[in-house]
């Protein structure tokens, strides 16, 4: 069992992750959260985004510290999947405890290390899962993305025909370095100019999906104020060679939509129920995935008062 020392995300660090990514949502905001309708908080809160960037950096360090990363390469576990549950929302100027279980390696019936997660803040519970290494992606293993065509010349904020919404982000290395900082970790472990060093993390492209709900939601007039939203559950699985290959600029294509089971539905409706969006990042002329994600939401009023 690993125990860290505690970590504290000031309002600074939130407004670096919130510019970095895009990410207007109210709740965050110094400034806006008291717009926001019923809102429990008190004040602004982390980002989810921002809290798992700070969990991958320690997943790594735990990895380095017991030599992991031989056990990868050989079995080829060349995905890292995140699948969290959010109890609590974090405060400005909390205890943050980031609490990694000791390493779990099945080889049948595919090979798989993986470590369950568990995140305190001033003593409380606020996040619970795992992150497991794995050969093949865990979440929206077979994408219908056959129709999606040639999505550079498609306009930034459009539907596609397919019924996905198209948000086009390019990785800047400046905002990948500020989200770093914000997430508590040491950019220099993956910028450095002077070494031509240029290695994107994990969780930042990711990180750029809250930009596009919240620009998909402004498509359909969503009332932020009178009807907010927040994060349940985040099921993300990334691929770790095609993010080795991300370039400064990479122009990266988010696809977003309702999943199957889903009707979408604007929060202020009496009937509301929770969301879940299948979500994609695409990168290359040949559309290669570079995450996937499966992003669950509900409206605030419907999950109490305590719960983010």
């Amino acid at each position: 069992m690993n125990h860290t020392n505690p970590d504290v995300f000031s309002q600074l660090h939130i407004d670096i992750a919130r510019n970095s990514t895009d990410d207007f949502n109210l709740f965050h905001d110094s400034r806006k959260w008291q717009q926001i309708n019923g809102n429990p908080f008190n004040g602004p809160i982390t980002l989810g985004f921002q809290l798992e960037s700070l969990i991958e950096g320690k997943i790594a360090d735990f990895r380095r510290q017991r030599d992991e990363q031989k056990l990868i390469a050989e079995h080829g576990l060349n995905f890292s999947n995140y699948q969290f549950a959010f109890a609590n929302a974090i405060k400005p100027d909390q205890a943050v405890e980031v609490e990694i279980k000791e390493s779990q390696f099945k080889s049948e019936p595919s090979p798989c290390l993986s470590n369950r997660i568990i995140v305190k803040a001033d003593g409380n519970l606020a996040l619970i899962g795992y992150k497991k290494e794995t050969a093949k992606p865990l979440f929206l293993t077979n994408p219908d993305l056959a129709r999606v065509g040639e999505l550079k010349i498609q306009p930034d904020r459009c539907f596609l025909n397919n019924g996905y919404f198209l948000k086009r982000k390019f990785m800047m290395t400046s905002n990948a370095k500020n989200f770093l900082c914000a997430s508590l970790r040491d950019q220099t472990e993956y910028f450095d100019e002077l070494q031509d060093k240029v290695i994107f993390p994990e969780m930042f492209p990711c990180a750029l999906l809250s930009s596009a709900l919240l620009e998909k939601a402004l498509k359909w007039l969503h009332d932020f104020e009178r009807n907010p939203m927040v994060y349940t559950s985040h099921k993300i699985s990334v691929d770790r060679q095609y993010l080795a290959q991300l370039k400064s600029n990479d122009a990266l294509h988010i696809l977003i939509k309702p999943t199957e089971n889903c009707a979408e539905h604007d929060f202020g409706d009496l009937n509301a129920t929770p969301l879940d969006y299948e979500c994609y990042g695409l990168f290359t002329a040949e559309n290669a995935v570079l995450f996937s994600a499966l992003i669950s939401l509900m409206p605030l009023e419907s999950i109490g008062k305590a719960n983010v």
